[in-house]
């Protein structure tokens, strides 16, 4: 023998499932915009080790690279010998929560270069 099914016997099913996918819906979209700000962070950590490194090889001071680093940034440069070794550190954020971010850090090389000849 079968059921019958009533109409509306299901009434705010929707509601409910609307109600349970909502909350994982925003944590995962959280989520992947955090990941993306942290990519984007990144590569703009590495072009400013990148700048930094090239400016120290060249003998210029490294302040250039505060330009390109992101928004509380740090760079550290250090050389020895034939080379100058640039890293830039930067927070990130949890999109939308007061959350403790992370850092993401980025670093280059560059290998200093010979002094030319001395011009009259």
């Amino acid at each position: 023998m079968r059921r019958r099914r009533w109409p509306g016997r299901d009434r705010g099913s929707f509601t409910a499932e609307l109600a349970a996918g909502l909350p994982a819906l925003m944590v995962l979209l959280s989520a992947g915009i955090t990941a993306v700000t942290a990519v984007a962070t990144r590569m703009q950590c590495l072009d400013a080790a990148r700048e930094a490194a090239l400016a120290a090889a060249r003998g210029e001071p490294a302040g250039a690279a505060a330009r390109t680093a992101p928004e509380g940034a740090t760079v550290r440069v250090s050389g020895g010998g034939d080379s100058v070794t640039a890293e830039v550190s930067a927070p990130v954020r949890v999109f939308g929560t007061g959350l403790p971010g992370m850092t993401v850090r980025a670093s280059a090389h560059a290998a200093r270069e010979p002094d030319g000849p001395a011009i009259p």
